[in-house]
């Protein structure tokens, strides 16, 4: 007999305003492109056959657009979790890459240098914001088991539920593409086993 697998499309969100330069949006609830909205668009038509029983996302307006496109062809309505949000990066939050490097020398050097426990100026660690990615998680499968759902979020929580799923450890974050717009499919199973089925597709 086949163990009942739970099934997770992991999405993330269709590209932003700014995508052109390297920076850290965080909790910046910052505005999808016309393209980022034509991908959300698209990602919903793709999964527009599958037998979706709910939809959940982050919070973040980005997030929220695919979910509705998503939710609304399987007549149900999406669900919003704050502790899906990206990684809070503090005072980093919207600035580019190249401005964070002149400004914190320092502290750029010490997170690359740890970048599970050193949290950004004023903001969270990626393992402090991993734990709250994992009980959301948690709950979210533990409430569809044996069913198939949608969670749309974004590239730092999608690594971490994907790093979690293939038993890496978190300072491989960045080993992980996740482009806009792109789909994860992942199933989880009662025993514990997580078995990864696409990525990044």
């Amino acid at each position: 007999m086949t163990a009942i697998r739970t099934r997770i499309y992991l999405a993330r969100h269709g590209q932003v305003e700014g995508h052109q330069e390297k920076r850290y949006n965080g909790h910046n609830d910052v505005a999808l492109t016309d393209l980022g909205r034509e991908q959300s668009q698209r990602l919903a038509a793709r999964l527009a056959a599958e037998h979706i029983v709910a939809t959940y996302s982050s919070d973040l307006s980005r997030c929220v657009y695919a979910a509705r496109q998503i939710a609304a062809l399987h007549g149900h309505a999406p669900v919003s979790v704050l502790q899906l949000r990206e990684l809070h990066i503090g005072e980093w939050e919207a600035k580019p890459w190249q401005q964070l490097m002149t400004e914190y020398p320092a502290q750029w050097q010490a997170r690359l240098d740890d970048i599970v426990h050193y949290p950004a100026p004023g903001g969270e660690s990626l393992h402090t914001m991993a734990l709250r990615v994992r009980a959301a998680l948690r709950q979210i499968i533990e409430r569809h088991q044996g069913k198939e759902l949608v969670v749309v979020a974004h590239g730092g929580v999608n690594r971490v539920i994907l790093l979690d799923a293939l038993g890496a450890p978190l300072d491989k974050l960045f080993s992980l593409g996740q482009d806009y717009g792109c789909l994860n499919i992942i199933d989880y199973y009662p025993d514990g086993i997580s078995v990864v089925k696409l990525l990044n597709g």
